[in-house]
C-alpha cells in the first residue's frame, strides 16, 4: 500500500485542532502523522477501516483513538449512506509530559495514550455518550475548550469495553531524515503566507533542488508544491470556519496570490468551492 505522511494543521501554538465535516462517502487514503487523533464517524456503516495491521468493517457509529505515526485510513467499501458525518480531533504527541501522566489523577489517561499506539476502538455505549460532546467542542475555544478536551480524554480512559486493534505499521524514520523533513515542514508552516521557493527549502534540508524534490515526495507522499498547498489549504479551511473574512482575503493571507488558481486547488482537494465549504459547514456543524 502507498503510505502517505500527512501534514497536519497543528502548529506549535495549538493544544489541539478539531474539524467537523460532512461528506457523501468515506474515503481517507492510508496515511500517518506525528499527532495523535480521535476520529468520530456517524452514518458510516459498511465502510472499511485500516489501522496498523488491522482491517475491519465499521458500524454506523465509529470512534477510534490513534497514536502517533500509526498508519490509518478508511474506504467506502459497502457503505450506502450519502450523509457521512465526521469529527477529527488531533493533538500533539508531547502535549502531556511523561512525569505528568504518572500522577495519580492522570494515570488512566496515560494508559489510554499508551494503548493508542496500537489503535483503540470504543464501544457503542461510549460513543453515544461522548459523540455529542465532540460535536459541540468545535464551537468552543480558549481554556473552556481545553478543559472539555481533557474531560473527554478522561471519560474515554475510564470507559470499559474498548478494543485494541493492531500493532503499529510505521517504524521510526532514521534520525537524520526525520530531522530534515520536520525542519522543512516547520519552515513551511511558519512561512505559508508568503512565497516559499523550492530552492530555499532545499537549502534548508542541505540538498540540491532535484534531490530534495525526490526526498520530500518519498518521505511525505507529496511533491514540494503539493506539500506547501496542503499546509496553506489547512489554514484556509480554519479561517473559513473561524472567521467571516472575504474568501479573496483569506486566499491572499494564506499564500495564494492567484484567486482562480486558489479556487481550482481548493476544489480539487475538497470537492467543493471555498464558498460552498463555508456554507455547508455553517449548515451542518451542529448536527447530533
Amino acid at each position: 500500500m502507498n503510505l502517505i505522511r500527512e501534514i497536519t494543521p497543528l502548529t506549535e501554538h495549538d493544544c489541539f485542532t478539531i474539524f467537523p465535516r460532512v461528506s457523501k462517502k468515506v474515503e481517507v487514503p492510508l496515511h500517518h502523522h506525528e499527532s495523535l487523533e480521535l476520529n468520530l464517524i456517524i452514518n458510516g456503516g459498511g465502510a472499511k477501516r485500516t489501522i496498523g495491521d488491522h482491517t475491519g468493517d465499521i458500524e454506523n457509529l465509529e470512534l477510534v483513538l490513534l497514536g502517533s505515526n500509526l498508519a490509518h485510513g478508511w474506504s467506502n467499501h459497502k457503505c450506502k449512506s450519502t450523509d457521512i458525518r465526521e469529527v477529527t480531533l488531533q493533538f500533539h504527541k508531547d502535549l502531556f509530559e511523561e512525569k505528568l501522566l504518572k500522577r495519580n489523577q492522570l494515570l488512566s489517561i496515560g494508559n489510554l495514550l499508551e494503548q493508542s499506539k496500537k489503535g483503540i476502538l470504543f464501544p457503542k455505549e461510549t460513543i453515544e455518550r461522548i459523540s455529542p460532546r465532540l460535536l459541540k467542542l468545535s464551537d468552543q475555544d480558549g481554556f473552556a475548550a481545553l478543559l472539555e478536551f481533557l474531560s473527554i480524554l478522561h471519560d474515554l480512559s475510564i470507559s470499559s469495553g474498548y478494543k485494541i486493534l493492531s500493532n503499529p505499521m510505521v517504524k521510526e524514520d532514521s534520525n537524520s531524515y526525520s530531522r530534515r523533513i520536520e525542519k522543512v515542514i516547520d519552515y513551511m508552516n511558519a512561512h505559508y503566507s508568503v512565497e516559499v521557493s523550492l530552492n530555499e527549502v532545499a537549502k534548508l534540508a542541505g540538498m540540491p533542488d532535484a534531490s530534495f524534490s525526490r526526498f520530500i515526495k518519498t518521505r511525505t507522499g507529496y511533491t514540494f508544491i503539493d506539500s506547501l498547498n496542503e499546509i496553506r489549504l489547512r489554514h484556509v479551511t480554519r479561517m473559513l470556519i473561524d472567521t467571516q473574512e472575504p474568501i479573496s482575503d483569506i486566499a491572499s493571507k494564506c499564500g495564494f496570490n492567484n484567486l482562480a488558481n486558489f479556487n481550482r486547488t481548493f476544489k480539487s482537494k475538497n470537492g467543493c468551492t471555498p464558498k460552498e465549504f463555508r456554507e455547508n459547514y455553517k449548515e451542518k456543524r451542529l448536527f447530533v
